[in-house]
């Protein structure tokens, strides 16, 4: 395998380059290569000669010519006999070196890898008894972008679903009072702002991640609630209105709470989007959030709006909601077949009489299903132990799986199920978690490391970090080391050495070291590069982030000018960075959610109950994602933040209808909230829910994770919407009875009177109005 890597070809114009070309070089000008491979041609080469005295031992061997080399990276699942001699091992890990010092060198080297794979992977077909799994530095960004290729079909099946249940949920058996041409272009108005924003994105030099798969679910939660909200708000008026009139009082009704959550949507996403943010794909992420739900409040106030007003003026003319044509009398449709009747069945406002309250819109199923069954259900006296007993139970859990939180460490979180991260991330766990991988530390400066002054400047800033032994055993070795010109370099190397050993938890320590010849045949030390490999446990990963957290802090505090480096600190860097930042976005979000809201809400009790709300299902989104296996990972995080954007889109109105209500009893107004937002929050979580549900079966570690989040956001919410507020509310404050407005003694009765003279001059009061 390695003599078939080392012949790969990059054929280019006039040159075909290979390993031997963009290698990295050592002092002899040979290419480096694992000292594995050095290791295995001198055991091959003792058996063709048959030597029986070579062994390897692990996790440090020696080689023919006295080297001392380390393998305890290279080889995994390794078993040993005594004095720790090598009798088998499950893997072998070899590691190719390739340049990047120009645009040519890294053009070639990307290509290098591309056939790297193919020829690892033509190497298994014929040797199919070897299992070989190649990963490269693209590898991860391929995979990573190889979710949203497989999600195609799943989310296209998730866009059917949903405009089939949207157009279901604003249908009704009235022909005349049916919607469903707006359930269908409430769901386009979504559409247009999400592509409108990616349009922006692109044209602006934007980048494309898989992350984005998470926006039209962002949008789908919020923009599909508002169109839901408004032709709630629609059924609440008045038929024998003008169509104006109708409109004026759905826009006054409901776009005052859209454009709040709105406006705390683009507060929350806006400080993701900023410089705050460290990590490249949540700062897209919620730029392109910002962008799209910006345009999508455009849209409903202006195409969705528009297209309220085409339906209404429909409606008025008495014609088909589908087909637009005029619906003839009930006597005429007697005349006409079954099936006829049964498309065109609709109530006239003449078929009503006087004295009848009959609201038409009754006969929508949902809106007959809440007021008639539901509200008097969730509000009755033995329904409400039942509740409070159940909430209990989700809080219990909900505790116990918030005690359990982990951060997200693992590599497959992040991409699709059958890709080479995944196999190689899961071959590399199962046999070389017994130590860690190597660590470079580099000293990149000349310094006097004879000076007294020197070590003690170092040694300031070691103070308290105890746990990095090893850099301790570098001072000291500092302190006794009393560098003369000429100073060998053995002597230099093996003090060196023999100071990192002494740290327990370190397997093994190498050195290179650059010296330059100065004038009068001095020394200097020019740069020192030491490689530590540390003794870990695969239950115990997060010691290597406290390291990761320790090295980054002491490195930019220190005088001395050094730097760590494992490939693998790119990805611990990554989700340390990924909880961290957005956490704290979330936290600055909320804190001013909570500031800007105090000046809009009409009553402080709105806040007081959407910030619990609001916490309650924080809290139990978070525990149950833990007990449902899901890390504290990038995505998770966003999903979060969006939590707290899609309660407060669904519980703010229902809250504040309640609040705001006056006289009557806690118990009539829990109902008339529901009854007046109830069906909008139910109608966009039947069609969140459908959408979501094909995101389920996309095989990909990122959607699973994006899935249960939203899932679980929008289960926790509906169930404090329908089940714990309106429990809740009926038994604390506001209280009702208090609140009724109190008649003010300056106030006055004007009576205004109407008078109608007849023919033989007599005044009749013909009307009496009190005011």
């Amino acid at each position: 395998l390695h003599s078939a890597v080392t012949r790969i070809q990059v054929q280019r114009p006039g040159f075909n380059y290979t390993f031997a070309h963009i290698c990295i070089l050592n002092n002899d000008k040979t290419c480096i290569v694992d000292d594995i491979v050095h290791v295995l041609e001198e055991l091959k080469a003792a058996r063709s000669s048959n030597r029986t005295n070579f062994a390897i031992t692990y996790p440090i061997t020696h080689l023919k010519d006295g080297r001392e080399v380390y393998n305890g990276h290279q080889l995994g699942g390794v078993t040993v006999h005594s004095k720790d001699r090598v009798k088998s091992a499950e893997a072998i890990q070899l590691t190719y070196y390739l340049q990047a010092i120009n645009s040519l060198n890294d053009m070639v080297a990307e290509k290098w890898e591309s056939i790297f794979c193919d020829t690892v992977e033509l190497f298994q077909k014929s040797n199919r008894k070897l299992k070989m799994y190649p990963f490269t530095s693209s590898s991860l960004k391929e995979d990573f972008q190889k979710t949203s290729r497989v999600s195609e079909r799943y989310l296209i099946t998730s866009l059917v679903l949903v405009v089939t249940l949207a157009i279901l949920c604003c249908s009704m058996q009235d022909c005349v009072r049916s919607k469903p041409w707006l359930g269908l272009l409430g769901l386009l108005t979504v559409t247009l702002a999400t592509l409108t924003a990616a349009g922006i994105i692109n044209l602006t030099g934007g980048k494309y991640n898989s992350t984005f798969l998470g926006i039209p679910f962002v949008m789908l939660g919020h923009g599909l609630y508002g169109t839901f909200e408004m032709l709630s708000s629609w059924r609440k008026t008045r038929e024998d209105q003008h169509v104006k009139e109708r409109t004026a009082a759905v826009f006054a009704d409901s776009m005052l709470s859209f454009s709040l959550t709105t406006a705390m949507y683009l507060v929350t996403f806006g400080i993701g989007a900023s410089p705050f943010t460290n990590i490249e794909a949540a700062r897209i992420f919620c730029c392109n959030s910002c962008i799209a739900i910006f345009f999508n409040y455009l849209y409903v106030l202006s195409f969705y709006g528009s297209s309220l007003v085409f339906t209404g003026y429909i409606e008025n003319n008495y014609q088909h909601s589908i087909f637009c044509r005029k619906v003839p009398k009930p006597e005429v449709l007697q005349e006409k077949p079954a099936w006829y009747r049964f498309l065109l069945t609709a109530k006239f406002s003449e078929d009503t009489a006087d004295s009848e309250e009959t609201n038409t819109y009754e006969s929508h199923l949902l809106v007959w299903f809440l007021k008639r069954y539901y509200c008097d259900w969730i509000t009755n006296t033995y329904v409400k132990p039942f509740v409070v007993l159940f909430y209990l139970v989700y809080i219990s859990f909900a505790l116990m799986g918030y005690l359990q939180v982990s951060e997200g460490s693992d590599l497959s979180n992040i991409v699709a199920t059958a890709t080479r991260t995944i196999e190689y991330t899961t071959a590399q766990q199962k046999y070389f978690s017994n130590y860690s991988p190597v660590i470079g530390f580099y000293i990149y400066e000349s310094i006097e490391y004879w000076n007294t002054s020197v070590q003690e400047d170092v040694l300031e800033y070691t103070k308290g970090f105890v746990r990095i032994s090893w850099f301790e055993s570098y001072l000291n070795y500092l302190r006794k080391l009393n560098i003369s010109t000429g100073l060998p370099k053995k002597n230099f190397t093996d003090m060196l050495r023999n100071s990192f050993l002494k740290a327990p938890q370190f397997a093994h320590f190498s050195e290179d070291i650059i010296f330059s010849k100065k004038y009068n045949n001095e020394v200097d030390v020019v740069a020192s590069r030491m490689f530590l490999v540390a003794k870990t446990m695969e239950t115990k990963r997060e010691e290597l982030y406290d390291l990761l957290e320790t090295l980054r802090k002491l490195s930019l505090t220190s005088k001395v000018k050094f730097i760590v480096f494992n490939p693998s600190f790119v990805y611990m860097d990554r989700y340390a960075s990924s909880v961290g930042a957005p956490l704290q976005n979330s936290c600055i979000s909320a804190l001013f959610l909570l500031f800007f809201s105090a000046f809009l809400v009409a009553d402080s009790l709105i806040n007081v109950w959407l910030t619990l709300t609001v916490a309650s299902v924080e809290f139990g989104v978070i525990g149950f994602m833990t007990l449902w296996k899901v890390e504290l990972d990038c995505i998770s995080v966003l999903c979060l933040i969006y939590g707290i954007n899609y309660t407060i889109d669904n519980c703010a109105p229902l809250l504040s209808t309640f609040v705001l209500g006056k006289e009557f009893t806690r118990t009539k107004w829990v109902k008339n909230a529901l009854e007046v937002h109830g069906v909008a929050i139910l109608q966009s979580y039947l069609c969140y829910i459908v959408g979501l549900i094909p995101l389920a079966a996309v095989p990909s570690n990122l959607t699973r994770t994006l899935f249960r989040c939203l899932f679980l956001i929008a289960l926790v919410t509906f169930f404090h919407c329908f089940a714990i507020l309106p429990v809740i509310l009926t038994f604390l404050p506001p209280s009702k009875k208090k609140r009724k407005e109190k008649k003010n003694p300056e106030n006055r009765e004007e009576i205004e009177c109407v008078e109608m003279v007849d023919m033989d001059s007599t005044r009749v009061v013909d009307q009496i109005t009190t005011v």
